[in-house]
């Protein structure tokens, strides 16, 4: 029989390697980890709005009356002024007014964004997107309704976003852009 007479275990130099080879490997991937979280985040963002806009338009045609999807920080009554980051809502609108009033239903609600998010839209669909009973985006004066709404992570710089794209037809659909810079 042979005798054993070594210790088994790892070196102090072994040891430094194997933590040097992980601290170079973390460094590495924190950066693409990091672009992945933020990629995740601005999908999850854009897809919450996309699902609501779907949501109105189908509860406009099921219920032959307007729905509203409208930016609302509190979760009850729509707001002119802000971003849709801080959150928005899905109502019946039922006296075609585009402002929800005592007894109209609320059928969705969406709490405000996580913070580095900006949810915006310049033009028609600025403070609210109407869509009438044929499935269309219409103002209550009866004009059409299109615009483009941009989801981004606050930056000074250029930076990936997503758009939604509201057709006067009342389609929406999603693409992915870039932005020279996001509002801070």
């Amino acid at each position: 029989m042979r005798r054993y007479s070594g210790c088994a275990g790892f070196t102090l130099i072994e040891l430094l390697v194997v933590v040097a080879l992980v601290a170079i490997l973390q460094s590495l991937a924190a950066p693409a980890l990091t672009g992945v979280a933020n990629s995740m985040r601005l999908t999850t963002s854009v897809n919450s709005l996309f699902s609501s806009l779907l949501l109105a338009r189908s509860e406009a045609i099921k219920r032959n009356s307007r729905a509203v999807v409208c930016k609302s920080a509190t979760g009850d009554a729509c707001i002119k002024t802000g971003g849709w980051e801080q959150g928005w809502i899905v109502f019946h609108d039922a006296n075609n007014n585009a402002a929800r009033d005592a007894g109209e239903a609320i059928l969705s609600r969406q709490p405000a964004l996580p913070q580095p998010m900006r949810f915006t839209g310049k033009g028609p669909a600025a403070s609210y997107v109407s869509y009438t009973p044929m499935g269309t985006t219409k103002y209550t004066s009866g004009a059409f309704q299109a615009d483009t709404l941009t989801v981004c992570p606050q930056s000074s710089t250029s930076v990936a976003a997503r758009e939604i794209k509201i057709s006067s037809s009342g389609r929406p659909r999603t693409l992915k852009t870039t932005v020279q810079h996001c509002p801070l």
